[in-house]
């Protein structure tokens, strides 16, 4: 009995296929967008399953740029729709799709527009894997968790420093406006660092990999906008002690401290050492003082 042929994997771009795309539409990447194009199958592969996508699931993409990731993620998703802001890119990369991956063509979607300013889409995500560029990392992911509830989990590569700010926990150097914010949506974690020579250009510092699952927000009468002001207060000058920080925030002093008591939190401690569930017991003392 003859043994059966293990199936060869799609091809993915290379260095030279995404070369010679840059080229054929008179592309270069730029530093204003962010745009740094991964030539390496190897590393697709393993953002792909790092994400841990399913084969029911349909997939956002942000930033696909020529569409090394797409592709990967057609292989796995039932569905795919990429946001892209770049009018040439975002013309090139249907035809990509169409020439690499023609079976998967009905099953991708794109959507030409700012990911900041996008809060509907044709199909409904439940996974969001991105390359995203590393300026607008932080407030494309929240602005995503808010707008689209529907993603349950994902991963996104982002600067290493900005992933170790996502995925940092209460008392971390790290932790800050962004780990607060993020757990206010999801549970976060580093998921692996990528290294600059995967890249085209190659940037000058690695790049970090952080996978999230979907959790319910705190259980809390504040608004999300009510803690995250108090969150935003609290680290806008973070070697303050939080009676001091959150002075302005609450109308005085005196009145943060009773927030900060009555949240049971101790008014001499720093925000980089509290939790989401406690900056939003600080909120809701604020709303229901007497």
């Amino acid at each position: 009995m003859t043994e059966p042929i293990p199936a060869v994997p799609a091809p993915l771009f290379g260095a030279s296929d995404i070369r010679r795309l840059a080229e054929e539409i008179g592309i270069r990447p730029t530093k204003t967008l962010g745009q740094n194009f991964v030539i390496d199958g190897n590393t697709i592969r393993r953002i792909v399953a790092a994400a841990g996508v399913g084969p029911e699931e349909t997939v956002l993409e942000v930033g696909p740029g020529l569409g090394s990731l797409t592709l990967g993620l057609l292989d796995a998703a039932a569905a795919v729709v990429a946001v892209e802001i770049d009018p040439v890119l975002a013309a090139k990369l249907p035809e990509t799709v169409r020439e690499w991956r023609p079976a998967a063509a009905g099953a991708f979607h794109l959507v030409h527009a700012d990911a900041m300013k996008v809060t509907g889409l044709p199909v409904e995500p439940t996974a969001l894997v991105a390359n995203l560029p590393y300026n607008v990392a932080v407030p494309v992911v929240l602005h995503l968790l808010q707008h689209f509830p529907s993603l349950r989990h994902g991963l996104v590569m982002v600067q290493d420093e900005v992933a170790d700010r996502l995925a940092a926990g209460p008392g971390s150097k790290t932790y800050g406006v962004p780990s607060v914010k993020a757990a206010w949506y999801s549970q976060m974690r580093k998921a692996g660092v990528i290294g600059m020579n995967v890249f085209w250009p190659a940037p000058k510092i690695h790049s970090g990999l952080v996978a999230f699952t979907r959790r319910e927000p705190p259980a809390t009468t504040a608004t999300r906008e009510q803690v995250f002001a108090v969150v935003d207060a609290a680290f806008a000058q973070r070697r303050k002690t939080l009676r001091a920080a959150l002075a302005g925030w609450a109308g005085g002093a005196p009145e943060a401290e009773r927030c900060l008591v009555a949240a049971g939190v101790d008014p001499t401690a720093r925000g980089e050492v509290i939790d989401i569930q406690a900056f939003a017991r600080i909120a809701e003392a604020r709303e229901s003082r007497p």
